[in-house]
């Protein structure tokens, strides 16, 4: 079974919206993910020349199944959560990706 990798990207129409958005993720988001099944979480502010903020969180779940569970019974509240304060603002743009994990490298080669 490989780990399962789900991300999540938003661009965000300005600085005071990322700001709001960066607050609302590390205040309680990433954490309501993690006891949800997640096993690890990065919170990333990407670089680019586009002016606008664009930040992505990046999730690593145990196999298939832990990331199903977590769909089926901790994704909806969350989900509807984030575009209840965000998802009326113009501008805002959300893109999920999902995929398997087949090579990850820390302190040395980990094949998977």
């Amino acid at each position: 079974m490989h780990t399962v990798s789900y991300s999540v990207l938003c661009t965000l129409p300005d600085l005071p919206t990322a700001r709001s958005y960066k607050d609302w993720l590390t205040q309680g988001h990433v954490q309501a993910v993690l006891a949800g099944g997640a096993t690890g979480v990065e919170v990333v502010e990407l670089i680019s020349d586009d002016p606008r903020p664009r930040i992505e969180v990046r999730y690593s779940f145990e196999d298939q199944a832990a990331f199903d569970r977590y769909e089926k019974v901790h994704a909806p509240a969350l989900r509807a959560d984030g575009a209840a304060r965000f998802g009326s603002i113009p501008g805002v743009w959300f893109e999920r990706r999902i995929g398997s994990v087949i090579f990850r490298s820390g302190s040395g080669v980990e094949p998977l």
